[in-house]
């Protein structure tokens, strides 16, 4: 009390108590009765995701938050209280328990392994965001833990004569009705004068794996978020199965045309198909921007079974795809990397049989995933396809070719070409590239060894320029780089070791 008394005047100490003094008040209200359930819940959820995000941490098996300062155990208490009052309002599968414990003077509250997984689904419903997506980067873990119920309530003819239903969405307690019509295709949308509410809708859409905007209607002050056929097909399996059966219900009543009505279910269908072929699929952007495609699952057989089936499609563990088994009750994961799903394209395209329509599903999965997400990475998810399917379509046998190389032009003709992998002693894959070509009238074999290296596992290729090459090691390089150019339109990198040797290094 006096360390309160002395410090209250100051806004840092002040603002550790208000907002758990808040949650407390309105929760304590809520289980007398006195406030709304649901809003109870959205508020809490939204007050305390707030300080996560400004001072803790989201991982796949923890929710932390650190309380700091003096006056930190009597914040983190008051913040114990409303978790307790929390916990009475939840239902019972969603009751978690808080471990709080000291270091350092700061005080932590982390929920772990269940018991985070349960406040994940709270959180994944209440955290702010915009336009559906979270404002902080870390609450995108809150999706993968989300265990969404979709129900509809029938279909019926509107005064208009419009097919209509009503489709409700809920988790972690919290619930939006939307409607669903009938036209030239299935729209689902929802309306609202209160924009946190078409977000809470915009949230929850999110949750079953449809991205859709928030977007004003007009200057009525209204906002809707929507989605039509497309983007709901490619949604979770509880969404579609829900849609299905309101399009056969139509389809009972004589309300929608049977063979639009058969399109429709069979776009569905193929949704679930590749749902069910790579459930809970992440695709989105690392914070250096790069793509990144994963799955994660607590249970060996579901990592196994992932794995399995990339190996099926033909892609290589250790060069397309790495895999990390569950251990101690924490998830796992297989992460595809940037290679795998460029591979992945080039079999949808020169693939044969059952790879070509392996990958070709998976592809088409992944593009779905990523427009679903929209923007930077539904285009750097196209980017790296279109650069997967455009492999081979480069003629390599009989390419002539003039470039600039060191302030001189060189006149190139490719004759042959071929790659293979093969392991080093060590036991890294590597991947031997033997490029034949004419560069100013001199035939050579161009070799270049590319790998993995680095704490990035960046693709890297090295090749030594040969000693007796005609007119000495640096016209063998520039000839070399002029090949690389000719067939890249990039120029390798070329400098001198210590031990006097030459090297060219491409990426990749």
């Amino acid at each position: 009390m006096y360390c309160l008394a002395r410090d209250c005047a100051r806004d840092e100490a002040v603002r550790k108590f208000v907002a758990p003094a808040l949650e407390l008040i309105m929760l304590d209200k809520a289980v007398g009765g006195g406030f709304n359930k649901e809003e109870a819940l959205l508020r809490f959820g939204e007050m305390y995701v707030t300080a996560i995000a400004g001072d803790g941490t989201v991982g796949p098996d923890v929710v932390k938050l650190v309380v700091r300062g003096e006056l930190g155990g009597g914040a983190a208490l008051l913040r114990l209280a409303a978790l307790h009052l929390l916990n009475q309002l939840l239902p019972k599968e969603l009751a978690f328990n808080v471990r709080v414990y000291v270091e350092r003077n700061r005080y932590y509250m982390a929920a772990t392994g269940g018991d985070a997984a349960r406040l994940k689904r709270l959180l994944a419903v209440s955290a702010p965001s915009a336009g559906g997506r979270y404002l902080s980067p870390k609450f995108d873990e809150f999706v993968e833990e989300a265990r969404v119920e979709v129900r509809f309530g029938g279909v019926r003819l509107t005064k208009k004569g419009r097919v209509a239903a009503d489709l409700t969405i809920s988790e972690g307690g919290i619930a939006v009705k939307y409607n669903v019509y009938l036209r030239d295709d299935i729209l689902l949308q929802f309306h609202s004068s209160d924009r946190s509410r078409v977000e809470l809708a915009a949230r929850l859409l999110r949750l079953v794996g449809v991205g859709a905007e928030v977007r004003k209607v007009g200057s009525r002050g209204v906002w809707q978020v929507w989605a039509t056929t497309n983007r709901l097909a490619a949604g979770r399996k509880e969404l579609r199965d829900a849609l299905v059966e309101i399009v056969r219900a139509a389809m009972e009543s004589g309300w929608v045309d049977a063979d639009r009505a058969e399109s429709w279910l069979e776009k569905l269908k193929r949704g679930r198909v590749l749902r069910e072929g790579w459930p809970k699929c992440h695709v989105g952007l690392s914070n250096s921007g790069a793509l990144e495609v994963r799955y994660r699952s607590t249970n060996p057989d579901n990592i196994g079974r992932q794995a399995q089936w990339l190996r099926d499609m033909g892609l290589v563990e250790g060069v397309h795809f790495t895999v990390k088994m569950p251990e101690g009750g924490r998830r796992g994961y297989v992460n595809i990397l940037r290679e795998g799903l460029a591979y992945a394209a080039w079999l949808s395209v020169h693939g044969e049989g059952e790879r070509q329509r392996l990958a070709a599903e998976f592809v088409e999965y992944i593009l779905q995933r990523a427009e679903n997400e929209g923007g930077d990475v539904y285009r750097k998810a196209l980017e790296v396809v279109e650069e997967g399917r455009a492999r081979g379509s480069l003629t390599v046998k009989g390419l002539e070719k003039k470039v600039e190389v060191g302030g001189r032009e060189h006149v190139v003709e490719v004759i042959d070409g071929d790659a293979e992998l093969e392991e080093s002693w060590s036991g890294k894959t590597l991947l031997r590239i033997r490029i034949t070509a004419e560069v100013d009238g001199v035939k050579s074999d161009y070799v270049m060894t590319y790998g993995r290296y680095g704490r990035g596992n960046a693709a890297l290729g090295f090749a030594t320029a040969r000693a007796d090459a005609p007119g000495g090691m640096e016209a063998g390089a520039e000839r070399f780089s002029a090949a690389v150019k000719a067939l890249t339109g990039r120029e390798p990198k070329v400098y001198r070791r210590s031990d006097g040797s030459i090297i060219v290094k491409c990426d990749r």
